[in-house]
């Protein structure tokens, strides 16, 4: 899965994916934060890799894969090995059981997270959409 994700592909998809979703709007019409992923390399994916997505009021203002010289600081980083990330995209771990349980550490306001528990649902529902797309189209 590792050409899947993460790659600019999936990226350009899943932003494209978040800003038509009428559902994902309305859910996450008050989140305000940018978020990092910070994948930690195992199995296919062999280097670490950051993903930056730009999330506003219930659309993606900007997703890419980041550069070594990249100086963001993210409202949040999400930090997991590969293999969890995966797991969450393909519906096999609960994300946020992955937070409680620590198989996701998050850098950021938990508060902020847990009183937005509908938003990330539903931002994990559309990454996943997007996963199941490109595997089917790959």
């Amino acid at each position: 899965m590792a050409g899947v994700f993460p790659s600019e592909m999936w990226l350009d998809s899943l932003k494209e994916h978040l800003n038509a979703d009428e559902r994902y709007a309305k859910i996450a019409k008050k989140w305000e934060g940018d978020l990092v992923f910070d994948i930690r390399a195992e199995g296919g994916l062999k280097e670490d890799t950051r993903v930056y997505l730009d999330l506003w009021h219930g659309k993606c203002r900007d997703a890419y894969l980041m550069k070594n010289e990249d100086q963001k600081e993210p409202a949040f980083t999400l930090t997991a090995p590969y293999g969890n990330f995966v797991k969450i995209l393909l519906g096999e771990l609960d994300p946020m059981q992955a937070m409680m349980t620590r198989k996701l550490v998050v850098k950021g306001s938990m508060a902020y997270m847990m009183r937005n528990v509908p938003t990330v649902l539903d931002f994990v529902r559309c990454a996943k959409e997007v996963t199941e797309t490109v595997l089917e189209d790959n």
